[in-house]
């Protein structure tokens, strides 16, 4: 006995057969809706003057207390400022890789 299974995709709006997903974002939120080609055409073409009149912007990367905005490892000489300062308060700290996010709030908050 062979099984075959048809899996179909949907139009979000009028529930006929959808070609795809389409993303698009509002006021910092992010939403997925599936629709036909007719569907995916009139939102195109309602959101076109919107879109020719915007400026793009470029999305900000979030960055955590103890980061830097090059991500999770402090410049050189920074590193080299908080290992001179930590050994000069008798804090233990090691002469390579990453120093402790505790050692490292020490510092700044001296």
């Amino acid at each position: 006995m062979a099984k075959k299974i048809v899996e179909t995709f949907t139009d979000d709006l009028d529930g006929g057969e959808a070609v795809g997903t389409t993303r698009f974002g509002l006021d910092s939120a992010e939403f997925e809706i599936d629709l036909s080609e007719n569907n995916e055409e009139k939102l195109r073409k309602a959101l076109a003057p919107y879109i020719n009149a915007a400026r793009p912007v470029r999305r900000e990367r979030v960055v955590r207390r103890g980061q830097s905005a090059a991500g999770n490892t402090l410049g050189r000489d920074k590193a080299k400022e908080i290992r001179a300062w930590a050994k000069e308060h008798g804090i233990d700290v090691s002469e390579r890789g990453r120093i402790a996010g505790s050692v490292v709030e020490k510092y700044e908050a001296r």
